[in-house]
């Protein structure tokens, strides 16, 4: 499953054919899942700005929509060009993928609950951005998807960034616009690049 596909000659093995199903499938599946939570972001981020009924958050939930229905449309349309080339997937890679994604479940909790039991509910979203960019990781490997090292660092740094406007004294609402935005703003990129590039 290493080898790209031969784009002259006699038609693709059925092992070739499995494998580019399987990469469509997983290009696919990486795009609706980045854009639809790029999207909570976007709609977390954008409750900091006002009350439901401002123009401003209306105005950022409705273009984060637009903006998730064309990745998500991108990655499923029919006439999309093939992947360049096919995933190379570790053994046991979506036993794998469930064991990561179980414990950032996990984690994600346990900051919830750290940071209401500390009385720092502002910590609750630049604990999230950490969790969710630190399991970006090893998925970058189990799903054999380069980009998802970029998305874990930048993820990563918009935590920091977040901790140091908590620090800062900045007041929970400009951090959860902050990070929410900028967490959405790369789980966006993240799911162009996988719709468009593969």
């Amino acid at each position: 499953m290493t080898t790209d596909p031969p784009t002259t000659g006699p038609a693709p093995s059925a092992t070739d054919a499995e494998c580019l199903e399987l990469t469509r499938k997983l290009r696919r599946r990486g795009t609706l899942v980045l854009s639809v939570f790029g999207l909570l972001w976007a709609f977390a981020g954008a409750s900091g700005t006002g009350s439901a009924t401002d123009a401003v958050p209306v105005s950022i939930e409705v273009a984060a929509l637009v903006v998730t229905a064309a990745a998500v449309y991108l990655g499923h349309r029919k006439d999309a060009a093939p992947s360049p080339r096919t995933v190379s997937l570790p053994e046991n890679w979506a036993r794998g993928v469930g064991v990561v994604n179980g414990i950032e479940v996990l984690a994600v909790f346990a900051v919830i609950a750290g940071s209401n039991a500390a009385g720092r509910p502002e910590l609750i979203p630049v604990g999230i951005a950490l969790v969710v960019g630190l399991h970006f990781f090893p998925l970058a490997r189990l799903y054999d998807q380069w980009q998802y090292r970029w998305t874990a660092g930048l993820m990563t740094a918009v935590a920091v960034v977040g901790a140091v406007l908590v620090v800062a004294g900045l007041s929970d609402e400009s951090v959860l616009v902050t990070v929410g935005l900028a967490c959405a703003a790369v789980l966006w990129a993240s799911a162009y690049h996988l719709a468009v590039r593969g």
